[in-house]
């Protein structure tokens, strides 16, 4: 179900790939003499194209967008999202905040090849397949050495004594339980392909864990997004099960505090050229999750400023006081892609996860039959 810009998409005959400024379509080919993308196939391709695409998006002084038919900034098109700057600052590089622009196109080098390990034309089970990992997308260094910009550390702030007990219980529970038992016990809607990016969660969240530093971070699956406006509203289409999250601008007051939703309730103004959209009404049903853990109270603040024609200064602010012991910002830029959000397959004939499931089950009866407890050592669901 993981989908990136480019994205090869190989019938019998036709490879479609995007490439990092525009779609290049291959014609068909005799067998045997079809061409690949570089960027697509050779890591090494990818972070040449990364590092040029970096150096020259630069934000533009003073840079006025162009504005839509009534008036408003003319923020639409489509995003990429994806990182692999970390939420928070690895062990590794302590109080440093920012990259030099060599250090950053070094870090993306690390951990490109890190990730493309695997021959992205072999067909494998799960992701990792031609066209689908996130070096295979216009995935840009950052000089950034993390997402989180407040507090100065680039670490989450501590969690209040409620929220380390909720942890606590939830961790408690999930040891006593058989994870594999049934469809019922899959951790969340994102995981059951019902949701996309687990919720109200930001646009940006992390790239993938750094296995040299004991911070870990989250990473999206699909990391495409489409802006739309119209006269007094905007939407934020996620590839991610195609999640729209409609934003009114009138700055109309928020939805009764007993009227809550999986996404929140969104609600933006424009502050000259900066679209500010503040979302508050999550909700705290089972077995879906709050990002990062909050609770249904939390209230994310997110600003969208467009820097140069093809990036977006994306910034915002998480407040959970049942969670988190202070309110906490992070930010990234997210480059402007070729159109179009491409299918999200998420569990069709996925058959290993029925059989995943139907096997749990007939383990289960047995060690029932035998006696022996469900989730306990040495029982059903046991590791």
């Amino acid at each position: 179900m993981r989908i990136r810009v480019p994205v090869a998409v190989i019938a019998v005959t036709l490879v479609m790939v995007i490439g990092w400024w525009a779609p290049v379509v291959l014609a068909q080919a005799p067998s045997g003499t079809t061409k690949f993308d570089q960027t697509v196939v050779d890591p090494q391709a990818a972070i040449k194209a990364a590092a040029a695409a970096f150096k020259a998006a630069q934000a533009v002084k003073d840079f006025a967008p162009s504005k839509t038919a009534w008036g408003d900034p003319d923020i639409s098109g489509y995003y990429l999202v994806a990182t692999y700057t970390p939420l928070q600052r690895p062990d590794r590089l302590k109080e440093k905040a920012f990259f030099t622009e060599e250090e950053a196109i070094a870090e993306l080098k690390r951990v490109i090849e890190q990730d493309a390990k695997v021959n992205p034309k072999d067909v494998h089970y799960d992701w990792k397949e031609y066209g689908m990992d996130g070096w295979q997308s216009p995935i840009r260094p950052n000089m950034r050495t993390s997402l989180i910009v407040e507090p100065e550390n680039g670490r989450l702030p501590p969690l209040t004594p409620e929220a380390q007990k909720r942890r606590a219980d939830r961790a408690a529970a999930a040891r006593a339980r058989s994870f594999e038992v049934g469809v019922k016990t899959v951790q969340s809607f994102y995981t059951r392909c019902i949701m996309g990016n687990a919720g109200g969660a930001p646009l940006v969240r992390g790239g993938n864990p750094d296995p040299a530093s004991s911070v870990g971070s989250e990473a999206g699956v699909t990391a495409e997004i489409q802006i739309t406006q119209s006269p007094g509203y905007a939407v934020i289409i996620t590839e991610s099960n195609y999640d729209a999250r409609i934003i009114p601008l009138d700055r109309r007051p928020h939805l009764p505090q007993g009227v809550r939703t999986w996404l929140g309730d969104s609600r933006g103004h424009w502050e000259r050229n900066t679209l500010v959209v503040e979302t508050t009404n999550f909700n705290d049903k089972n077995p879906g999750a709050n990002y990062q853990g909050s609770t249904e109270n939390m209230k994310m603040t997110e600003r969208f400023t467009l820097i140069n024609p093809g990036t977006i200064k994306y910034e915002y602010t998480i407040e959970d006081p049942h969670t988190w012991t202070r309110p906490w910002s992070a930010e990234a830029l997210i480059p402007r892609i070729p159109p179009g959000l491409f299918e999200f397959a998420c569990h069709e004939q996925n058959y290993g996860l029925m059989n995943v499931v139907k096997g749990a089950q007939v383990r289960e009866k047995e060690w029932i039959e035998k006696g022996l407890p469900i989730g306990q050592p040495g029982g059903a669901g046991a590791q």
